[in-house]
């Protein structure tokens, strides 16, 4: 006889397996989502030949660099200490280098070798090996990288040989609750799958990148599965598997995965143009909160309110105004900045998008142009040298390109520090790249020309104002 706890149980496990069963057939069969099942083999669930389809795409990476460490303990310049401990320990200012090995994971998106994983996977490393799934390896070059998205695109050559690659899917369609897989390399083990759902599609709050816009999922991510497959069940690329939330170090069912289709616009920009130009909205805002939709009318909280519109950029030319919500770009949902600049960033450029906005409580669609960030002032790169503050200073003017490619956001204008000679005197003075140089003993600085001619003003003192943070920071040094 069957105890009634052990047929609870049995309940449990076929009600759940028809609703896996169920979660399956509407993804792949949208004319039986709503069918019960009929077979056993209906509510029998198996993700293997997604896996067989999909898993040799998934590359593992092994990357190595060398790094330089100086000794700096007394003990080791000591006759008698060196006496017991041999001469393998290094003397105070002795340069002693070590190999640092990483891993990680990558997907495999054209058949010439072309591979996608995480920037911070292959960063700073001198070699960089990849594993296919059948034990092949590879020496892989770095074809360009991305920091504000956390991607990396690789190449592997074999004489022409195709690879098995996997295609990018369309993130957009995921919905909340859909079943995935993630491939990937956790700890070194070897290629390991794992299956969860989708627990959301728009996380913007997460930290992670410049442009915060992640899938997350509790399919089980861990270290190495860094640049590794989120899977769809129509097998398509989803999501490449970025970073986790985790107290310990170890996955708690919180992963978050870069979509698709950012995926697709980075590897796109890189191998077409040579250098990646995301377009240029021209606009800035914040995002609509509960008391905002009250005052507007809206019937919740969403959009981002527009608050600076920039002087002939792509939104002022399309009509976009200071007070407009922005509700959706292309039909897709903007809830806020985050979102706004995701939407932008994946849009194909010399292309027109449609803005759905509202203005004074009335619902318009406004079209914009999708153009790069125009470079409407030389930078003029010039390295600052003489008897001045700024002595050392690698520095440049700022247009909307510049200010791209650096990852500022906003419309700064003037003049920014981009590098610091080390040791040289704006280094020791505590300036730092990214400061903007505002003015010099009450000289307002808006371009290099200026600041040229303001650094090469006999001066026993020099009072020299930057912007850093957003915030005015003046000081006064002597010669």
């Amino acid at each position: 006889m069957v105890h009634s706890g052990t047929r609870r149980i049995r309940m449990q496990i076929a009600v759940a397996s028809a609703v896996l069963s169920a979660c399956w057939l509407w993804a792949g069969n949208a004319s039986a989502r709503d069918e019960l099942p009929q077979s056993h083999e209906q509510i029998t669930l198996s993700f293997a030949p997604l896996v067989r389809a999909t898993a040799p795409s998934v590359v593992n990476i092994y990357t190595s660099k060398v790094v330089r460490t100086r000794a700096t303990s007394p003990l080791f310049d000591d006759p008698f200490f060196r006496r017991f401990f041999g001469q393998r320990f290094a003397v105070p200012g002795e340069t002693r280098e070590r190999v640092q090995n990483s891993l990680g994971s990558g997907v495999i998106v054209r058949a010439d070798g072309l591979i996608v994983t995480n920037n911070h996977v292959i960063e700073g490393a001198d070699d960089i090996k990849v594993v296919l799934a059948d034990k092949r390896e590879f020496e892989a070059s770095v074809v360009g990288a991305d920091e504000r998205t956390d991607l990396a695109i690789l190449r592997i050559e074999n004489e022409g040989e195709a690879f098995p690659a996997a295609a990018l899917g369309d993130s957009d369609v995921l919905e909340v609750g859909d079943l995935v897989i993630a491939v990937g390399n956790p700890f070194g083990v070897g290629q390991t799958v794992t299956s969860g759902i989708v627990s959301a599609v728009a996380r913007t709050r997460v930290g992670i990148s410049d442009l915060n816009f992640f899938i997350q999922t509790d399919a089980a991510i861990n270290p190495g599965n860094s640049g590794g497959a989120l899977v769809g069940m129509d097998g398509k690329i989803i999501g490449i598997n970025t970073a986790i939330f985790s107290r310990s170090g170890g996955s708690i069912g919180i992963g978050f995965a870069i979509p698709a289709n950012m995926v697709r616009s980075v590897v796109e920009g890189v191998t077409e143009g040579g250098r990646l130009v995301r377009p240029w909205f021209g606009a800035s805002g914040q995002s609509v909160t509960a008391d905002i939709a009250n005052s507007l009318g809206l019937p919740r909280p969403t959009g981002v309110l527009i608050n600076e519109v920039y002087d002939n950029s792509p939104a002022a030319n399309a009509g976009l105004h200071v007070g407009d919500v922005v509700l959706s770009i292309e039909g897709r949902v903007v809830d806020d900045p985050e979102s706004l600049r995701f939407r932008i960033a994946t849009l194909k450029m010399e292309t027109k998008a449609t803005l759905d906005i509202l203005r004074k409580g009335k619902a318009q669609q406004l079209m914009i142009a999708v153009q790069p960030p125009p470079e409407d002032i030389p930078r003029d790169v010039t390295q600052l040298v003489g008897e001045h503050p700024l002595a050392g200073a690698e520095v440049a003017n700022l247009s909307p390109a510049l200010a791209d490619e650096i990852g500022m956001g906003g419309n700064p204008r003037g003049v920014i520090i981009l590098r610091l000679r080390k040791g040289g005197t704006a280094q020791r003075l505590r300036f730092q790249p990214g400061d903007i140089v505002r003015e010099i003993n009450g000289e307002t600085i808006k371009t290099i020309e200026g600041l040229l001619k303001a650094v090469e003003a006999p001066s026993r003192s020099w009072r020299v104002a930057i912007e850093r943070d957003g915030k005015i920071l003046s000081r006064v040094f002597q010669k």
